[in-house]
């Protein structure tokens, strides 16, 4: 039985196409990867800037709706750079007797996210230290109260 040159022809042509989409595919993963990075930091650079006002607005005023804003902005400013800018590693290993163990690593992916954490704690320590000791006194009132 003879086979048709054509339809061989046909199969390569085919196989080929998968590759070129998959590179496409990368490259729409990174240019997914680059938005989110970007987003995050469009976001970080926001919350840095409601706490900084809402810092100055604590220094004025010092009513207790403006520090519980103050509290949850920190907060939230905390959570999403140690979410993003840190990765919990694990692995396990064995010792010389046999036994298991499993090894937990933190490691600082973006080191500048986690450097203006710090320095946003720095630069707001006064008022932090105002929210400690309200939040200290409220403490002891509500041991008291109960």
């Amino acid at each position: 039985m003879k086979i048709n040159q054509d339809l061989r022809v046909g199969l390569n042509t085919n196989r080929k196409e998968p590759l070129q989409n998959n590179n496409q595919n990368n490259r729409f993963g990174d240019m997914v990867v680059k938005q989110g990075t970007k987003l995050q930091t469009e976001q970080l650079t926001r919350l840095l800037g409601d706490i900084s006002t809402a810092g100055d607005r604590v220094a004025r005023s010092r009513n207790l709706r403006e520090l519980a804003r103050f509290k949850m902005l920190v907060k939230r400013f905390l959570q999403e750079t140690v979410e993003h800018g840190m990765d919990l590693k694990q692995s396990h290993t064995w010792n010389r007797f046999g036994e298991g163990r499993r090894l937990k690593i933190i490691e600082t992916i973006d080191t500048r996210l986690v450097e203006l954490a710090q320095d946003i704690l720095d630069e707001e320590k006064e008022a932090i230290d105002l929210l400690d000791k309200i939040g200290e006194i409220k403490g002891l009132l509500i041991n008291l109260y109960m």
